[in-house]
């Protein structure tokens, strides 16, 4: 992993809020009760806190040397968001550039490993898992219109406030980094406890 996502975890407070560990180890106990757990987290528009997830998700599992699959999807496929891609290079993950309405990105964290694939999709997209999957609602709206996920072994609600509520406003870049720093943390404390 590089130096500076080492740095930007070791900068992480683990303190999780009380009321989110009952969700947070419920996941935990999903990854630790299969053998090779497919998780699969879903927003309405597959553009922000999804691939969040997604990303940090498979970056602590890897740190903590659990086997995992992590993909995302949404309700409907928009983008990868710009402000959502910074917030992650700002925390030291490589990301390349990519272009497009729906870009791809190779996201990477550590050069020893194939960078991830990330770009905007539904959550049934053909490279996502049709069974023997987790699905993460990481938001409301998402989870009431999307009442039924085929396939999925379990759903877990792991919501988590919109960052695109900054979008264009002062602080825009805070309120990102911020989101990202949450899931991170969030994340590191699944795949932590699950050693543990």
């Amino acid at each position: 992993m590089n130096q500076k996502i080492q740095n930007y975890i070791s900068s992480l407070d683990l303190e999780v809020e009380e009321s989110r560990k009952p969700v947070l180890q419920q996941l935990a106990e999903y990854i630790r009760g299969n053998t090779y757990p497919q998780l699969n987290f879903i927003c309405t528009h597959n553009s922000r806190r999804s691939h969040l997830s997604q990303v940090w998700a498979q970056v602590f599992a890897h740190q903590e040397g659990i086997q995992v699959s992590t993909f995302s999807g949404g309700t409907e496929a928009t983008a990868f968001n710009p402000n959502a891609v910074s917030a992650l290079r700002r925390a030291g993950l490589a990301i390349s550039e990519a272009a497009g309405d729906n870009p791809k990105y190779q996201v990477s964290f550590d050069d020893q490993l194939e960078p991830m694939i990330c770009f905007s999709k539904t959550f049934d997209d053909l490279v996502n898992p049709k069974t023997d999957f987790a699905a993460i609602m990481t938001c409301s709206e998402a989870d009431a219109d999307c009442p039924y996920v085929p396939g999925a072994d379990t759903r877990i609600k792991l919501f988590y406030k919109d960052p695109k509520i900054s979008d264009g406003t002062p602080e825009e870049r805070q309120t990102y980094d911020a989101r990202c720093a949450q899931i991170a943390n969030e994340m590191r404390y699944i795949f932590s406890s699950i050693k543990s």
